[in-house]
């Protein structure tokens, strides 16, 4: 169909039936009410529970360049060679949107020599991530974790405070049923020997290996472990534990002593390495037991004492954690312990008639200014209509401006869960609202 303006120039007009929908891209998702409020009671928990232990908020960019993961991650990972969204910029420069958070942190808090004026840096972190994996049930392309990062010090005591913290902010989601997995990957010289056992005991099995494993066996042998397909080669591998020096197992020993004494269960499991290449010591994951496969865990972390070194800082520990957003809110939802959602305002404000639109405004705008949340209605639609849509927002309470308040200076407050109402002066109306909603609260 077309038309033409004024001018004479024609354009169309489409039918909005002939125009395709515009979905979100494979693997993403719209965060809507109510499912919005679950997600903030998770964000705010996890910064209520970290800050207690003097962790502050930091932000880093959702884009870096491409070397910083290649360099910090591995580029020997999955994560590098198979699930990064990578892109060039104007300028030809590589530029990566982030698959994961610690590299980030550990480069903006160096980068600004933040370590220099207090060690260890305490800094937590919530937001969007992005890793090109085939879209499960909780997991997503883009996706969101929370975590924490320790940078400047190495104590077997910053470790067990890390795994503490995560397991207590399980714990204030109400969330059971968890079971924590620690190990230790030992210090460089430990992996090294690792790394030769690992090549020496699969080098036999070869030809039996996934075509994945097999490269991994060239290029990274301890993600041989990680495999799925050949997890019967793994139960029988060599452990870590057996090749690592007294130096090592004594700071394992004390982290697994100190988690111990904070009442935190720990099950020593050997087989956990992690994903990322700049692992060393301690290495932990918090499994579900509602969840299975490569999928039962709901995040984990542990020490990086090389990674500031790969990122051409000079040597720095730290130690840190990562926890899925997405799939922890899974498993609260199906635990029953998300609270319900709060209602999206106190007070609805509603003008009978188009003359008294101006009026209600200037009434909503009073009752913000005391730190109510406050819907304006000044719609065309009947009031008894209005009133309906007080209930959907959950407001307890209704201020209405009809001809005679506005003539008067007045304005009806009615209870809606009561049907009770009464008109007070424009003066006492602000103090009359909050007292009605302590009442009720």
């Amino acid at each position: 169909m077309c038309r033409t303006d004024d001018s004479g120039a024609a354009w169309a007009w489409l039918d909005w039936r002939d125009v395709p929908e515009i979905a979100p891209p494979r693997g993403t998702r719209d965060i809507l009410p109510p499912d919005s409020y679950a997600w903030r009671w998770l964000l705010d928990t996890h910064r209520s529970v970290v800050e207690s232990y003097g962790y502050q908020p930091l932000d880093t960019p959702v884009m870096e360049s491409t070397d910083l993961f290649a360099r910090g991650v591995g580029a020997d990972t999955d994560i590098v060679e198979k699930q990064m969204f990578t892109f060039s910029d104007r300028g030809g420069r590589s530029l990566t949107l982030r698959p994961e958070g610690t590299a980030g942190v550990v480069r903006a808090v160096l980068g600004k020599r933040l370590d220099q004026e207090m060690r260890p840096v305490r800094v937590h972190y919530a937001g969007p991530f992005f890793r090109a994996e085939n879209p499960q049930r909780g997991r997503y392309r883009q996706f969101a974790q929370v975590g924490v990062e320790c940078i400047g010090e190495r104590s077997p005591a910053l470790d067990a405070e890390i795994v503490e913290m995560a397991w207590r902010f399980f714990e204030r989601l109400g969330i059971t049923g968890l079971q924590l997995q620690l190990n230790t990957l030992g210090d460089r010289d430990d992996r090294a020997r690792y790394r030769e056992a690992l090549v020496n005991y699969y080098t036999p099995l070869r030809d039996d290996l996934c075509d994945d494993c097999k490269r991994r066996l060239e290029s990274n042998p301890l993600r041989l472990l990680d495999c799925k397909a050949d997890a019967r080669f793994a139960e029988k591998a060599p452990l870590i534990w057996d090749l690592l020096d007294a130096g090592s197992k004594e700071f394992f020993t004390t982290v697994a002593e100190m988690l111990e004494d904070a009442d935190v269960v720990a099950h020593i499991n050997h087989r956990i390495v992690r994903g990322l290449d700049y692992y060393t010591d301690t290495v932990f994951e918090i499994w579900h037991e509602s969840l299975h496969g490569q999928q039962n865990s709901l995040g984990g972390g542990g020490r990086y004492d090389g990674l500031a070194e790969a990122l051409g800082f000079p040597s720095t520990p730290g130690v840190g954690y990562a926890l899925g957003v997405d799939r922890s809110l899974l498993v609260a939802e199906q635990l029953g312990v998300v609270p319900p959602p709060r209602p999206s305002c106190d007070a609805l404000v509603v003008s009978v008639e188009t003359p008294q639109a101006r009026r209600a405004a200037a009434i909503a705008r009073a009752l913000r200014g005391a730190g109510l949340r406050v819907v304006l209605d000044v719609s065309d639609r009947r009031l008894d209509r209005k009133l309906r849509n007080a209930d959907k927002l959950g407001a307890p309470l209704a201020v209405i401006i009809g001809e005679d308040e506005a003539r008067d200076g007045t304005a009806t407050i009615r209870d809606l869960s009561r049907r009770a109402q009464e008109t007070v002066s424009e003066q006492a109306m602000v103090a009359v609202v909050t007292d009605a909603l302590e009442r009720l609260a």
